[in-house]
């Protein structure tokens, strides 16, 4: 039975590519399937990671994980990155949609006013990169997949995408006197990836092309304490995720242990959402 439900999970032989991969999220995703026997294609527009980890150097240099640069909101890129993928490891079976902007509380004063004052140039940056990017991406890998034997798609998306942001978790920085609110654009992307999600799963069922949405509530990545206390309090659990929780939800929509599911929303959050 141990050895059954193993190769449920198991991503031997099978292509991945990972897009905002050198970030904190990103290069988690990367080693956990390159850890399961996937060769993974990290994606990102900058080719240096954002962390020091030794696993991803050593599956880096055993020639498990690639690096490549592209720019995701340039569909000629991705274009050559694909064909490039194929010609040397075979087609993509696995896409994960990571890359993203969003806004932390230490953005420029501009991006943080009130929401009748957000810039325009704020909105248009955010949706080209988390909606038009994410777009691109299941046009030119997903729509491979479609034509050369299916695949899985995951779309990452936030509490934000569901859930309207609690601004009283900023009421700390307010108390200082300083303007804060958590801009309106990353909900909007993050919540137009949830129905892109749908509308994909349904176009593509037939193709055996899985689409499913992977919701994640924020990670600890060294933030104020005033803003974690703030923030965990929200969270049932008690406390913001470890990179390390959200890898059984990636390996699980990756593989064949899923393969009855599509067109969901799987959200993973610590309880934020049952309140």
């Amino acid at each position: 039975m141990r050895a059954s439900m193993d190769r449920l999970f198991d991503l031997t032989g099978k292509v991945a590519v990972v897009t905002g991969g050198m970030g904190q999220l990103g290069l988690h995703y990367s080693i956990s399937m390159a850890e399961r026997g996937a060769k993974v294609v990290v994606l990102d527009i900058v080719d240096k990671p954002k962390l020091k980890l030794a696993s991803f150097d050593k599956l880096k240099q055993d020639g498990k994980i690639r690096c490549m640069i592209a720019d995701i909101t340039r569909k000629s890129e991705l274009e050559s990155v694909a064909e490039t993928i194929e010609r040397e490891w075979g087609r993509a079976e696995i896409l994960i949609n990571n890359a993203a902007l969003d806004f932390p509380p230490n953005a420029p004063k501009s991006e943080v006013g009130p929401f009748e004052e957000y810039p325009e140039t704020s909105f248009d940056q955010v949706m080209t990169v988390n909606v038009k990017g994410t777009v691109l991406c299941c046009q030119v890998f997903g729509g491979h997949m479609a034509v050369t034997g299916g695949g899985s798609i995951i779309n990452i998306s936030s509490i934000y995408g569901i859930l309207s942001p609690c601004q009283d978790i900023y009421e700390f920085k307010r108390r200082k006197g300083e303007v804060y609110f958590k801009p309106v654009a990353y909900s909007v992307s993050k919540s137009a990836i949830i129905n892109l999600t749908r509308y994909l799963a349904t176009y593509w069922a037939k193709k055996h092309v899985r689409v499913n949405t992977l919701t994640l509530a924020g990670v600890f990545n060294n933030q104020d304490r005033e803003f974690i206390e703030a923030y965990c309090a929200r969270i049932p659990i008690g406390r913001m995720a470890d990179p390390g929780d959200y890898i059984g939800p990636v390996v699980f929509l990756a593989s064949d242990a899923s393969r009855y599911i599509t067109g969901a929303n799987l959200v993973v959050d610590g309880g934020w959402s049952a309140w």
